[in-house]
């Protein structure tokens, strides 16, 4: 059984005052589509939720080979993009899930690969930063799934992160905490990556 890799992209950007940070350009494409062709570099089972008015999303997405779901629940937070994750991942009968977050530019292929090089199947693996900040991507295993798919809020998975087992993967500089979310975080960022 594979790790599935769940790309929640149902939020509504609005820290971004009006710019959708999904849609900004990162190595000459929409940031969204670039972070899924790197999640289908380390899996075939890549699931991306969009929003109800998500159109400009799942355009970019077109011609990639992964599942969506459209979250009418979008509002509620990151929880309802867990739950449908989780869903998907066991009806998939995957081994664990991945959840990549789109806004995060940094992760290469070689952080997924060396994530799920370090997931033993029966702990919740969080990458860090090379000095220990926990961040993403975070693997949850299969076992942990029914519970992902009872989560509520915009809490995201922080009470199933109290409640089990985390392993720790340790990935360069700090790309696994690295997420883009206002403007001023997008113009640092490419003050840094011309």
């Amino acid at each position: 059984m594979a790790v599935a890799v769940l790309l929640p992209a149902a939020g509504a950007s609005r820290r971004m005052r009006g710019r959708d940070k999904l849609l900004e350009e990162v190595r000459g494409r929409a940031l969204l589509r670039e972070r899924a062709e790197v999640a289908l570099s380390v899996s075939d089972d890549v699931l991306v939720t969009l929003p109800p008015e998500g159109a400009a999303r799942a355009a970019v997405l077109d011609g990639l080979p992964v599942a969506r779901r459209v979250v009418a629940q979008a509002a509620e937070g990151m929880a309802a993009s867990l739950r449908a994750g989780a869903d998907w991942a066991r009806a998939r009968g995957a081994a664990g899930l991945m959840v990549l977050l789109p806004d995060m530019p940094d992760l290469t292929a070689g952080d997924l690969a060396t994530a799920l090089a370090a997931f033993d199947g029966r702990a919740i693996l969080r990458a860090t930063s090379q000095d220990g900040r926990p961040g993403h991507p975070v693997i949850f295993p299969a076992a942990v799934l029914p519970e992902m798919a009872a989560l509520s809020g915009d809490e995201g998975a922080r009470a199933l992160l109290s409640r089990h087992p985390v392993i720790l993967c340790v990935l360069p500089a700090e790309r696994a905490i690295t997420d883009l979310d206002t403007p001023e975080a997008w113009a640092a960022w490419r003050a840094r990556n011309p």
